[in-house]
């Protein structure tokens, strides 16, 4: 976060304290949402484009493009249309981790049927113990939630003695996600250096978003990246965001429109998500 000094009329901290003392909010949190207001920018928002269930079920064609994710937030994670590899947003570009290892930054406007972004602005910026692998990192991280029901941006940087990252190809129209993560490329990256993009979403959230940790990877040099399955680093900076308001843009396409989408899908994405 960052601390500013600046002149305001008695009047005005007049209100302030006022407001301070009627809601018990700090005045940073008052401030700031006033700014966010006035200034028409959210913050600490995450900003969700389609639901997993969809995604499980298919539903993988273009719903955005590429250019309108980047509008919403400048860090997070997604896939492409016809699940043509993993995307990993970082510092404002939005890069594309096909199966075949390529990785490049994807064009405005390339299709986009799921992805969740936010505009990182970390409240946590913290050096990590060594962790031996992804059950570590997970435990590692628990330590700076301080709620179970509430979204988390995490971004974990440094040297990475070991790495095992994922992507999926592009699977034949109408194949459910389970079956198309039987033919994901997997990928082991010895002694490099890069960043996990990552999100803690609460269990509530499974009917709609990926619940728990869910990483994806990519190297300084942005060669080498994909979904994240097993790591070995440490020390790592770690910086993490809360984000406290939640964004949902539900496509309006024919595919997703008559979709089914009433079925308890948390097992296929649980599946789809681990190693294969």
């Amino acid at each position: 976060m960052i601390s500013l000094s600046a002149s305001i009329p008695n009047s005005l901290k007049a209100a302030l304290d006022h407001e301070h003392a009627r809601t018990g909010r700090t005045y940073s949190s008052i401030l700031t949402a006033a700014l966010s207001q006035y200034l028409d920018v959210t913050v600490h928002t995450l900003f969700q484009v389609s639901t997993s269930g969809a995604l499980v079920a298919g539903v993988f064609d273009a719903e955005v493009c590429v250019k309108s994710v980047l509008e919403h937030g400048d860090f997070g994670l997604g896939t492409f249309a016809n699940l043509d590899g993993e995307m990993v947003v970082l510092d404002g570009r939005s890069y594309q981790v096909q199966g075949n290892g390529h990785v490049s930054e994807a064009s405005n406007e390339a299709g986009v049927p799921f992805a969740v972004v936010t505009r990182f602005s970390p409240q946590i910026d913290e050096e990590s113990a060594p962790v031996s692998s992804f059950k570590e990192l997970e435990m590692c991280c628990d330590r700076y939630r301080t709620s179970g029901n509430i979204f988390y941006a995490i971004r974990v940087d440094g040297h990475f003695q070991h790495i095992r990252t994922r992507a999926v190809n592009p699977p034949e129209p109408g194949t459910r996600l389970a079956d198309a993560a039987k033919a994901q490329t997997e990928f082991h990256f010895e002694s490099i250096d890069g960043t996990l993009v990552g999100l803690w979403s609460p269990g509530f959230s499974s009917a709609f978003s990926v619940a728990g940790y869910h990483f994806h990877f990519l190297s300084s040099d942005r060669q080498h990246g994909g979904h994240l399955l097993d790591v070995c680093a440490g020390p790592l900076r770690l910086r993490i965001e809360a984000l406290t308001s939640f964004h949902l843009a539900l496509p309006e396409s024919e595919a997703f429109l008559k979709a089914d989408l009433g079925k308890n899908t948390a097992e296929e994405l649980a599946y789809a998500e681990q190693a294969h």
